[in-house]
């Protein structure tokens, strides 16, 4: 497991990072947010060795993580590190074989991984000829060709098109085995909610939520969404619940207490028939307002 344990830096008189704590659990995908300046890029820059700690410390399954096990991490820098007048696939194979892979192997990574992410007709093409999106890709290829036992990767989907971000997508589920933690940020929610396990939210430097995404998109409160057949008006004055919304049939309302939607429920039943009755998702951007507020 990849941790990181009360990690603070400081850049003269600003606090850049606060005692940031977190973990990122193997085969799973941890989304790592936060406004710009929020300190996403410091902290994933420490655990990658480029960059030391005021105090604190990167460990890997709980031991202090050394420059000997990132050398076999998998990272995607925000400002990208490929050799523009170098071919595409003998620069991969090149990393390759860096990280220890003999040439074989590194060739055989490489054109797989440039396979998966349609980019197998442009193997032989220098880097600056292809465009910001597919440099983008051969990128994320560059983090992955090794088969690191982590990935960390900052603002992977930057740039990209739909349909290379589907790609991409696929890729990563495809790469991300039960032994592999996956740390990325992104500023693309939605597609932070649709790859996510569990979410590490980041604000001035601190961590300000932490958990699974199911979780965190619960809440403190469970919120439920009712449609009967009639009006749904009498809700708000029912005691014990906080009615978020009435519109006609329809009604948003909490409770804070387990059980209390049943009784609900039943007084629903009571006034007639119940065409809808479930929790009600909370959107990741309203639990990132929240936790950021």
């Amino acid at each position: 497991m990849l941790s990181v344990a009360g990690l603070t830096r400081r850049f003269g008189d600003h606090l850049a990072l606060d005692d940031v704590s977190f973990d990122v659990v193997p085969g799973r995908m941890t989304g790592f947010v936060g406004a710009n300046g929020a300190g996403k890029t410091t902290t994933m820059r420490i655990i990658l060795g480029v960059l030391a700690a005021t105090s604190g410390e990167a460990r890997w399954n709980g031991a202090r993580l050394t420059q000997e096990l990132r050398r076999d991490f998998g990272y995607m820098p925000e400002e990208r590190g490929l050799y523009p007048k170098m071919k595409i696939r003998d620069q991969l194979v090149f990393f390759g074989r860096l990280h220890g892979m003999d040439s074989t192997r590194a060739a055989e990574r490489t054109d797989k991984i440039l396979g998966r992410l349609g980019l197998a007709e442009r193997a032989g093409d220098v880097l600056e000829t292809l465009s910001l999106g597919n440099q983008q890709r051969v990128q994320i290829a560059a983090a992955l060709v090794h088969e690191p036992i982590a990935l960390v990767l900052d603002e992977p989907f930057s740039g990209l098109d739909p349909l290379a971000v589907d790609a991409m997508v696929d890729l990563l589920r495809e790469e991300v085995t039960p032994e592999v933690p996956v740390l990325f940020s992104s500023h693309q929610l939605e597609l932070v909610e649709r790859l996510c396990d569990d979410l590490v939210v980041l604000s001035r430097g601190k961590v300000v939520a932490a958990g699974s995404v199911a979780e965190l998109a619960a809440g403190p409160t469970a919120t439920y969404r009712m449609v009967v057949d009639g009006d749904a008006g009498w809700l708000r004055d029912v005691a014990g619940i906080k009615v978020r919304d009435v519109a006609g049939a329809t009604a948003l309302f909490d409770v804070e207490v387990a059980g209390q939607e049943q009784q609900i429920l039943q007084q629903a039943l009571s006034r007639g028939a119940v065409l809808e009755f479930g929790p009600e998702r909370v959107a990741l951007s309203d639990v990132f307002r929240e936790a950021t507020r």
